[in-house]
């Protein structure tokens, strides 16, 4: 059964940062994708980050440079461990629930639709 546990969503003021952790079990593939999405009110859900076993990112164009996105591997197996969002000079539009997701290699950098698991989410909430 694939778990995700998220953490370090919170309020903060713009022009802060936020680092969020991603605890994945049970994903248990060593050609995969991990990545980062976001969904505000209203919204449709969004890629922010991702990363593959190779450890290869891609970003939504507009949130590079401000966002960085980094995993632990577990070292026997290579399975996906953590996953990492450091979230720098946030702005109010970045105010969102941020979900991690796993899906086949094929799926970075795609849509959310190519991700085959999901965890519940965490709210970020920037303040002008």
């Amino acid at each position: 059964q694939v778990q995700f546990v998220e953490s370090g969503g919170g309020s903060v003021q713009a022009g802060g940062s936020l680092r969020l952790s991603c605890e994945v079990s049970g994903y248990n593939y060593q050609l995969y994708c991990v990545g980062w999405f976001r969904q505000a009110p209203g919204k449709e859900r969004e890629e922010v980050a991702t990363i593959d076993n190779y450890d290869r990112t891609q970003y939504a164009r507009n949130l590079q440079g401000r966002f960085i996105i980094s995993q632990d591997k577990a070292k026997k197996t290579a399975y996906p461990k953590t996953l990492y969002l450091q979230m720098n000079d946030l702005k109010a539009e970045d105010s969102a629930t941020y979900y991690c997701a796993a899906g086949p290699s094929f799926a970075c950098g795609g849509t959310p639709g190519n991700m085959d698991y999901w965890g519940t989410g965490t709210l970020v909430t920037i303040s002008s």
